[in-house]
């Protein structure tokens, strides 16, 4: 096997708490090493061996860390990643990667040139529901797609208490919050859009960031994808809907990781990662005399241990890995 790499975490909140350290710790490939923790010390409280530094600049210039997860507030992305770049560590970021394409860009450039591996942390492809997406989509069962909806809504009237979400600071707001996660899913599938039309809005009381995002983009053989995001949705609509020449296929947001993360489920566990039963997607599908058949769909387990399978064999063995760079550059180009 090979040698773990050592990974500093650059926050111990709640992405650090729910989607790294549980796979970094349990996943052989990696050695959970030490965290940020700027005010509240609790990682020790689970994870008792790893240090906690009290400052980023601490935990980057450790020289026994190898890998650098990014997890800071959004506008702090590219300075903490930069740091970590310029002290040799590999780079893992979460969402959103930059606040524009050049920051992406300078990033990119700076990891080649110090020989440093630089990855965009987009878990929710391996959510269950958009695996479902995919292999529906893959085996032909719509024909020729015609519209395709991509939807993430959540009702939070309320704005949040951390500073750093509801400022008009770079990659603030829903845009950037949801906006990676549903533009993401849709480039792995269908690539870079032919022309796209972004449409933002603020509508909670005192917010000034936007609440509301949506994105319709044009692709060829006039396929048409709408992602929407809201924040003010008292009712949520099914998050996947798929129109193609010979059917529909409809899915809610259904994946059960982060919930279980939340409640310290190993991401070992045997039940981790799968849908509950009555979670299925409807596909229905038109015949070639007229009549139709309704069939629902169970979904693959949703794992986000693949992303940390693909981290490691990015760095340890110099696989591609599987979120491009020119892919993270056509988000931002569209978020910006």
């Amino acid at each position: 096997m090979e040698k773990q790499i050592v990974t500093g975490l650059l926050s111990y909140g709640m992405s650090g708490r729910v989607f790294h350290a549980p796979f970094i710790q349990t996943h052989p490939s990696f050695q959970l090493y030490a965290a940020t923790e700027r005010t509240r010390k609790k990682i020790n409280e689970r994870y008792p061996e790893v240090i906690s530094y009290s400052s980023v600049e601490e935990l980057i210039n450790d020289p026994k860390i190898e890998l650098v997860i990014v997890n800071t507030p959004n506008h702090l992305h590219f300075e903490h990643a930069m740091l970590a770049l310029n002290a040799g560590k590999h780079v893992l970021i979460e969402k959103p990667f930059a606040a524009t394409a050049d920051e992406a860009s300078q990033m990119f450039d700076l990891a080649k040139q110090n020989q440093c591996k630089i990855m965009a942390y987009q878990n929710r492809r391996w959510d269950s529901d958009f695996q479902s997406v995919r292999s529906i989509i893959g085996e032909g069962a719509l024909g020729n797609l015609i519209e395709v909806h991509f939807r993430f809504d959540r009702y939070r009237n309320e704005l949040s208490p951390k500073y750093f979400k509801e400022q008009s600071l770079p990659a603030s707001g829903l845009s950037y919050d949801l906006g990676p996660h549903l533009l993401d899913q849709v480039i792995s599938l269908f690539g870079k859009p032919l022309l796209f039309t972004k449409t933002s809005g603020t509508f909670r009381e005192g917010s000034q960031v936007d609440d509301y995002l949506h994105v319709h983009l044009k692709y060829p053989e006039n396929l048409n994808v709408f992602v929407t995001a809201n924040l003010l949705v008292a009712h949520p609509l099914p998050s996947f809907v798929i129109h193609g020449t010979k059917g529909s296929y409809i899915k809610k947001r259904t994946d059960v990781q982060e919930e279980q993360l939340d409640k310290n489920i190993s991401p070992i566990d045997p039940h981790y990662g799968i849908e509950p039963n009555g979670a299925e997607g409807m596909l229905v599908t038109v015949n070639n005399d007229g009549s139709s058949g309704t069939h629902y769909n169970t979904a693959l387990k949703g794992n986000y241990n693949r992303l940390f399978d693909a981290i490691a064999n990015h760095i340890q063995l110099d696989k591609p890995y599987p979120i491009k760079e020119e892919e993270i550059i056509w988000q931002l180009e569209i978020l910006q």
